[in-house]
C-alpha cells in the first residue's frame, strides 16, 4: 500500500506508480525467468567504453566539471550528427544531461508553464508525461490508429487538439512502445502546425539508428530550418549499451542555451567527467559496434513476430523502428492483469500496456533486444500460452 504524507507537496504525491515498475517489482529475481518488460538488452557496456572511462576515473578526472558537458564531448556529438544525420551543427546547440529523460524533463520546464498543455501521442512511454504533470502541465493524448496491424497518425485529429494553452508537441519517433515511426511528410506536416501556432517541438529520437527499413529513421533534423523552435532528447542509454550510465544530450537553439544550462545547474549540476570520456568513445568508436547491435535487434524482432502472428491470435506486425513489439493478442482486454497471468504461467515478463496510457489497453509490451536465442525461447513459451486462450 502506498501510504502518503499530508506535508509533502500535492504535485509530489500525484505522480503516479509505474506500471511497469509494478509488474517488475512482482516477478524480478524468479528462476527461468526471460525479462522483456524494461527497455534495455542483455549486453554489458562493451570494453572500449569502460576501459576509457576506468582509466579517466584513476587518472583523477573526479572534480566539478563544465555544467553543459565538456567540450571534448559536446565536439564529439556535433561529429555524430554530421556523419548519420549530414547537419552542421555546433557545440553551441550541444548540452549533456544525465540521461535522456533529464533532457526530457528539462526540455518540459524550458518551453511549457504549470497550467499550460503539451500534445502527445498515445500510446507513448509513460514516464515523458508523469514528467509533465508533476511540473503541473497538463499531458494532453492524441491516439495513434491501429490498423493492419501497424500504428498510424491522424494528423488532422492531432491538429484539432491545439488549443490557445497549447505550448508544446511531444513526438517520440521511432515510438516507444508502439514501433512507430514517422515518415518525413509526417514530421513535416507536424513541423507545419507548430510553426502555424507557434509551439515548441519536444523530439525524442532516441531510438533514431533502431530503424529497420533504412540507415537511420527520419527526422526533425530533414525538415526544419535553424529557426525552428525543436529540442531534441537524446541518450547513451540504447545505441552503446549505458543504460546504467545515465548520460544524455540535448540538440536546441543556441539561443536558449543559457536558459538549459541554469537548468541543468539547478538539478544535477552536471555528469561526472570520467563518464563524458567513456562517452566520447562510444561516440568516435562505437558505430560498427551500434550497426551490429540493430543487426541484432532486427532477427530478434523478426522472430518474436512472426512465430507469435503464427498463432493467428496476435495482430501485430514486425515495427519499423524502436526495440519494442506492441502485442495485441486477442482475447485480451485487460493487459495489466494479463501481464501478472503471462509472467506466473510461461516465466516472460512483459510490459502492461496499461501503462503506456490511452489506446495501450489490451496490448503487451516486449523488447527484443536480446540474444536471438532467449527470443527464440520467449516466442515459444509465449505461443504456446496464446494458442491455450
Amino acid at each position: 500500500m502506498n501510504f502518503i504524507r499530508p506535508d509533502i507537496s500535492a504535485r509530489a504525491a500525484a505522480a503516479p506508480r509505474s506500471g511497469i515498475g509494478e509488474i517488475v517489482t512482482y516477478a524480478r529475481g524468479r528462476d527461468n525467468l526471460l525479462p522483456l518488460w524494461i527497455g534495455e538488452g542483455d549486453l554489458p557496456t562493451p570494453d572500449f567504453i569502460t576501459k576509457t572511462a576506468a582509466d579517466a576515473l584513476v587518472a583523477g578526472e573526479t572534480f566539478y566539471t563544465w555544467t553543459q558537458g565538456i567540450p571534448e564531448l559536446r565536439q564529439a556529438i556535433v561529429r555524430y550528427y554530421q556523419r548519420h544525420y549530414a547537419t552542421d551543427l555546433s557545440v553551441d546547440n550541444i548540452y549533456v544531461t544525465g540521461s535522456g529523460m533529464q533532457s526530457i524533463v528539462l526540455a518540459i520546464q524550458a518551453t511549457v508553464s504549470a497550467g499550460d498543455e503539451i500534445i502527445y501521442f498515445s500510446p507513448s512511454w509513460p514516464n515523458a508525461m508523469h514528467a509533465a504533470l508533476v511540473a503541473e502541465v497538463k499531458p494532453k493524448a492524441v491516439a495513434l490508429d491501429f490498423v493492419d496491424g501497424q500504428w498510424k497518425i491522424d494528423i488532422d485529429r492531432f491538429a484539432a487538439a491545439i488549443t490557445p494553452k497549447t505550448k508544446a508537441l511531444f513526438i517520440n519517433s521511432p515510438s516507444n512502445p508502439t514501433g512507430w515511426t514517422a515518415s518525413k511528410e509526417d514530421l513535416a506536416a507536424v513541423l507545419d502546425l507548430a510553426r502555424k501556432h507557434g509551439l515548441w517541438i519536444i523530439a525524442d529520437e532516441i531510438y533514431g539508428l533502431y530503424y529497420f527499413d533504412g540507415a537511420r529513421a527520419p527526422s526533425f533534423m530533414d525538415v526544419m530550418d535553424k529557426d525552428d523552435r525543436i529540442i531534441f532528447a537524446q541518450s547513451f542509454s540504447k545505441n552503446w549499451c549505458m543504460t546504467g550510465w545515465r548520460v544524455g544530450w540535448m540538440v536546441a537553439p543556441a539561443e536558449i542555451g543559457q536558459t538549459l544550462t541554469n537548468l541543468i545547474q539547478y538539478s544535477t549540476s552536471g555528469v561526472a567527467q570520467f563518464m563524458q570520456k567513456g562517452a566520447i568513445a562510444a561516440l568516435d568508436q562505437g558505430d560498427d559496434f551500434v550497426r551490429t547491435n540493430i543487426e541484432r535487434a532486427r532477427t530478434s524482432r523478426d522472430i518474436l513476430c512472426d512465430a507469435l502472428v503464427a498463432t493467428n491470435r496476435v495482430e501485430t506486425r514486425r515495427p519499423p523502428g524502436a526495440l519494442y513489439a506492441f502485442l495485441k493478442i486477442d482475447g485480451v482486454t485487460d493487459a495489466r492483469a494479463e501481464a501478472f497471468k503471462i509472467v506466473d504461467a510461461t516465466g516472460v515478463g512483459l510490459a502492461p500496456g496499461t501503462a503506456f496510457g490511452v489506446g495501450g489497453e489490451t496490448f503487451l509490451r516486449a523488447c527484443y533486444l536480446r540474444d536471438p536465442k532467449q527470443i527464440e525461447d520467449a516466442a515459444e513459451r509465449l505461443s504456446g500460452y496464446i494458442r491455450a486462450l
